[in-house]
């Protein structure tokens, strides 16, 4: 179970969490505009990581399709300079595209909704409406309680470049308040599908009309179908920081949730920063990923469930010292008699936990949990995590999770393995099967610069992936990055303490571009 999140009253409307760590509490974000002295900003590396004002404001906002328009809320002034803020409207009904603008920012007020809500089949009364978002925008939630909600018949076209990433951001990260420990300021990213889900709200697995709501929606935001082939749109490119605010008791928003996606959605080069909670979490559907990065979640880097299809390739999760829970939580949140089950594929994963948090050592456990009605192909993949148990497995059900590595080493300490419900630890070290199938369990890790193979990960046979479905392309090393030379997470991410990748990029996380 997920942590629970301890609730204050803020003003007369919004809630904010106490984060997934036991003493760190997140902030809500400031409300107003509020302008702060042109002071230099934290954070490690990059271009304008430390910068003084440079940024002058946009005189006013574009004049896009949608008859609502947006709103022209004034400036608001960080250590980058000063911003012009134009408002998304609460619901955009017509597609749009939002331009890049020297000196401007866009602003989700509250929750802003992409289309209406086409329901469980895919009809001639869908909305169809498009939110485009051209490279190096800026978008950022005014408020705790700001989320983008992608409905189901409707898409987002969110496809930055590596020079000029789409950042979604925080309020307070505009204003330079944000160190690398912030988190949970406003909601995230919500893709809703007509993939098909388990665990309902309405209907039935059996009946084939199985649909969600969105955790903590106060208005229904619902997803699920049997399109598992649905297409929510392509994201590409986009860096999500300082997300995860709670909207009601246990029912918080990751920086990205993608909730019955279809394969018919492109979503690659990712980066979450600071998740308050997970830093993506895939309910249902038939998701694909490609180059995903975590960094710093506070409760699970990557959780997927409710009879998730899920195809997920290069991927680095790497939690903040002594903060987050599991890198991998896979489960069906209990309701093992409910098909599909969760079936989730991964290669070349490079997964870090350097220290042990309370978090985790009263929730998951384990660096990686496989638990409920869940189905784990693990290939090609690096976890590090040296004083922590590496894996647990939790048996429940007729026929309980299954594991399936190879390739896959491990740096864990003394007990490795941790077996709860009907599995015991002796039957998770079977599982993992250490010394066949090229898995080892007694791995030294000559990781470079945190996540860069070194001699000895360059000295594992990698396993072909062919087997595993055409979205994966095939591979020579185990681990996300395989030499000095592989750069895929190069010039389109930000930097923290917990993870710095190098100068000629966005700069700090703390801080914005100002190109």
């Amino acid at each position: 179970m997920k942590l629970l999140k301890t609730l204050f009253l803020v003003g007369a409307s919004a809630l904010s969490l106490a984060g997934c760590g036991p003493e760190d509490v997140a902030s809500p974000g400031t409300s107003g505009n509020v302008t702060v002295n042109n002071t230099t900003t934290g954070g490690t590396g990059g271009t304008t990581g430390g910068s003084t004002a440079t940024v002058t404001a946009a005189t006013g906002c574009p004049t896009i399709d949608d008859p609502q328009g947006l709103k022209d809320d004034g400036t608001i002034t960080g250590p980058t300079g000063t911003w012009r803020v134009c408002s998304l409207p609460s619901r955009i009904n017509k597609s749009i595209n939002l331009p890049k603008i020297a000196g401007l920012l866009y602003q989700l007020p509250g929750r802003v909704n992409v289309g209406t809500d086409g329901g469980f089949t895919k009809t001639a009364a869908d909305t169809n409406v498009t939110l485009s978002i051209e490279p190096g925008v800026i978008v950022f939630g005014g408020t705790g309680v700001s989320w983008l909600a992608v409905n189901r018949g409707n898409k987002i076209n969110a496809v930055g470049t590596a020079a000029k990433p789409i950042i979604f951001t925080s309020r307070d990260n505009i204003l330079g308040l944000n160190t690398d420990t912030s988190q949970g300021q406003w909601g995230g990213i919500v893709l809703m599908g007509r993939g098909k889900v388990t665990d309902c709200t309405s209907g039935s697995t059996a009946a084939g009309t199985c649909e969600r709501q969105t955790e903590g929606a106060a208005d229904p935001a619902l997803f699920g179908g049997v399109d598992d082939a649905d297409n929510s749109g392509k994201m590409s490119y986009v860096q999500i920081r300082y997300s995860g605010y709670v909207l009601g008791a246990n029912v918080e928003l990751q920086s990205l949730t993608g909730e019955g996606v279809g394969s018919g959605t492109q979503i690659s080069y990712i980066q979450t920063v600071n998740s308050s909670d997970d830093g993506s979490e895939w309910f249902g559907g038939s998701p694909t990923v490609k180059y995903y990065i975590a960094v710093a979640a506070d409760d699970d880097s990557l959780d997927v469930d409710t009879g998730a299809q899920a195809n997920f390739q290069y991927g680095l999760l790497i939690q903040r010292t002594g903060g987050g829970d599991a890198l991998l939580e896979i489960d069906s949140n209990g309701f093992e008699t409910e098909t599909p089950r969760t079936n989730l594929k991964i290669s070349n994963f490079t997964m870090i936990q350097s220290a042990v948090s309370a978090s985790n050592e009263a929730a998951d456990q384990a660096s990686t949990l496989f638990r409920g009605n869940s189905d784990v192909t693990l290939y090609n993949s690096i976890i590090a995590s040296p004083n922590n148990e590496c894996i647990r497995m939790n048996g429940s059900g007729a026929t309980p999770a299954t594991l399936t590595p190879r390739s896959v080493v491990m740096t864990c300490n003394a007990t490795k393995y941790l077996g709860t419900g009907t599995y015991t630890a002796a039957q998770v070290t079977t599982a993992f099967g250490a010394g066949a199938n090229s898995n080892r369990d007694d791995f030294t890790s000559t990781l470079a610069s945190t996540y860069v193979n070194g001699a000895n990960e360059a000295g594992v046979t990698a396993t072909s992936v062919a087997s595993l479905g055409s979205s994966f392309s095939a591979t020579t090393n185990i681990g996300a990055v395989k030499d000095s030379a592989d750069n895929w997470w190069a010039i389109w991410t930000c930097n923290s303490t917990t993870a710095n990748f190098g100068s000629g990029n966005s700069g700090a996380c703390t801080s914005l571009p100002t190109n």
